[in-house]
């Protein structure tokens, strides 16, 4: 298969480390020209480095605001494809997740994706072709007794995925989510070692993470961001086009979730 996104243009949030970062990666390796998003200046900058050869647009603002929204968008001109992947996670007991923790996490993992998606798909059905994805997580159908804000968080955007795939049907525009299993990030890598003993090693640590807190994984081991990025660059190739209002899966293989 070729996947050829020549003459493209991305926008994916989050996109200075992790699996947003491979995306990007991913997306400019088959040709699209890509926004790499980040609230900071330095922070995309240093990213876009990383990443070498590549058409790369530094878009430095935070999204998690009608004015940062706005801003990344004017930087990265009429986009062809939006990666909504910002987001953010954290373990906390269920009974002392605040108000405001509660409020934070609706807000950066389900309504700043809402407002960009509503930006970009008037003009997307204009043009009668584009591509919206949701970076979902296996915590959205296997909801974590150790953060359950973050789990409810992705399942409302299995709706928002479906919702706004039945909005553009017809048009020529696509809209899905990907469910990610647990993913070797840095950021997760401290997430492990806050719920498994700081002093085993990393192969060892992440074996004791996978049996004791996602013993469902088929996997067993942590997906890597490549495999989330390889994924995201099919969806958002003209070869998915028969694929819309769908939850697709690169989580491990759950065995006991029941999946859209």
């Amino acid at each position: 298969m070729r996947l050829d996104l020549a003459g493209k243009t991305a926008l994916v949030t989050g996109s200075t480390q992790g699996i947003g970062q491979a995306i990007a990666a991913g997306l400019a390796a088959a040709g699209a020209r890509v926004g790499v998003n980040g609230r900071s200046k330095e922070s995309v900058e240093r990213a876009i480095t990383e990443l070498g050869e590549g058409d790369f647009v530094p878009v430095p603002a935070d999204v998690t605001t009608a004015e940062g929204a706005a801003a990344a968008l004017d930087a990265v001109g009429p986009a062809d494809i939006l990666v909504n992947n910002l987001g953010i996670f954290g373990a906390q007991p269920a009974l002392e997740i605040s108000d405001d923790d509660w409020r934070r996490y609706f807000e950066v993992n389900v309504l700043a994706a809402v407002r960009l998606t509503r930006s970009v798909l008037p003009g997307m059905r204009e043009r009668g072709w584009g591509r919206v994805l949701y970076i979902a997580s296996d915590s959205a159908v296997v909801i974590p007794a150790e953060m359950i804000h973050y789990g409810v968080s992705k399942t409302a955007l299995l709706g928002v995925a479906r919702g706004f795939a039945k909005e553009a049907a017809g048009s020529g525009v696509t809209v899905n989510s990907v469910i990610a299993g647990p993913t070797h990030t840095g950021g997760v890598e401290d997430f492990v070692y806050s719920l498994v003993d700081k002093g085993l090693p990393w192969d060892e640590a992440q074996r004791e993470f996978m049996r004791s807190h996602r013993p469902q994984s088929l996997l067993q081991r942590l997906i890597e961001p490549e495999e989330i990025a390889n994924m995201v660059v099919y969806l958002s190739s003209p070869l998915a086009s028969a694929t819309t209002g769908g939850a697709v899966r690169v989580d491990g293989g759950y065995v006991d979730a029941i999946l859209p």
